[in-house]
């Protein structure tokens, strides 16, 4: 078995004509893009782009498989040198049955198979050209397509406050929305870990996977997992994902959650931190509060700890937050470095400092070994080092 870098939640920004696929994404973010940029840059070696079911994405890829560029792997995966893709498609739900709009990411092992399922997607969507758009069919009915299409089922950042299967203070349980035999894992999101999301004892079950939810190439492996498997393939993920013949993930590596935008309760107005129960701000009066990440889950817990086996969870301070590394400076540590990963992993001190600052290589390596002071993050609005 082998170890892998892998981000399963990039998205698109735009296609290879310019029309826009996700209207928040970056235009940079188109697919050729995307695998250059997350392969020689990041240093990833897995990568799921979650918005390949748009049909001129689809084009892109048919065209790059003519041209040689990628190869599409016999086990699933489009194969661009050491880099792998998994297709996938984020959508939204919002039935009568489960309360949305709740985000949920589907993946497939081909081409073929993901044009299937976009024609199939084009009679429930209104746009199956741009990412996340609601779907007009149930959670079960999309769960049991993706399932009989021999995809991967997974919902997304279940946490966050708005479109997510927990989030919005209404579902206190998955099987209010889904089938759970045919879930194959969950995204926990940008402001909880896995400490926190095994406070709920329904989720022990399940792995979770830490992705980075990209909208531009710099956020690209924010938050990433490290899988062993015996080479990266849809199936091999599959299998880890289940944890199967010794393939599972090792490590999740993710945001501090006080790095999360909805991490703390705040005032949605002036942000000013807010207690649970708080119905209108103590600052300015506005009656409208964001519930964080952390206090939701406290209102759902239902365990004390983690199951056995679990997989460590760092946490991951990703190089654009550290104070004083601009992206000129970033690009002359990648340049020499090779990629992030190597930075974020491997780099020692006494060679940082031979191309940044020793300020800027010493904050480095207190974010590898989780010893920087944060200022917690909430109502959309990052956190912060404080150092």
């Amino acid at each position: 078995m082998k170890r892998y870098y892998v981000d399963l939640h990039i998205h698109i920004g735009r296609t290879w004509t310019g029309k826009p696929v996700k209207i928040t994404g970056a235009k940079s973010l188109t697919f050729t893009n995307i695998i250059e940029h997350a392969r020689h840059e990041k240093g990833l070696n897995m990568v799921g782009i979650i918005d390949s079911h748009s049909p001129e994405v689809i084009l892109e890829m048919e065209s790059l498989v003519s041209s040689g560029d990628i190869v599409e792997h016999p086990d699933g995966g489009l194969v661009f040198g050491d880099l792998t893709v998994i297709l996938g498609s984020e959508l939204e739900i919002y039935d009568e049955q489960c309360n949305g709009p709740i985000h949920v990411l589907c993946y497939f092992p081909t081409i073929a198979i993901m044009r299937e399922f976009s024609n199939w997607l084009s009679a429930h969507l209104k746009n199956v050209q741009l990412s996340s758009q609601r779907i007009y069919a149930s959670g079960l009915e999309l769960q049991s397509k993706v399932k009989g299409m021999g995809g991967l089922f997974i919902p997304a950042h279940v946490f966050t406050p708005f479109k997510s299967l927990y989030g919005k203070g209404v579902n206190k349980s998955l099987t209010e929305v889904f089938e759970p035999a045919l879930i194959d894992g969950i995204e926990l999101g940008l402001s909880s870990n896995t400490r926190m999301a095994d406070q709920i004892k329904e989720l022990h079950d399940y792995t979770f996977v830490t992705n980075s939810d990209a909208h531009s190439l710099a956020k690209i492996a924010r938050e990433y997992q490290v899988i062993s498997m015996k080479e990266p393939s849809f199936k091999e993920l599959e299998k880890a994902l289940k944890k199967k013949d010794g393939r599972q993930i090792v490590a999740n590596y993710g945001l501090d959650p006080l790095l999360g935008k909805y991490h703390k309760t705040v005032c949605a107005e002036c942000l000013h931190p807010a207690g649970e129960k708080d119905q209108i701000c103590s600052q300015c009066g506005n009656r409208k509060i964001i519930k964080g990440v952390a206090d939701r889950i406290l209102e759902l817990k239902t365990a004390e700890q983690s199951p056995e086996g679990r997989p460590p969870y760092v946490h991951q301070v990703p190089l654009e937050f550290i104070p004083g590394l601009g992206p000129k400076l970033l690009e002359k540590l990648v340049n020499h470095f090779g990629s992030e990963m190597a930075i974020l992993h491997e780099v020692p001190f006494e060679v940082l400092i031979e191309v940044v600052p020793a300020k800027i290589a010493d904050l480095i390596m207190k974010a590898r070994e989780g010893k920087v002071n944060l200022a917690a993050g909430g109502g959309g609005k990052y956190g912060k080092i404080a150092d």
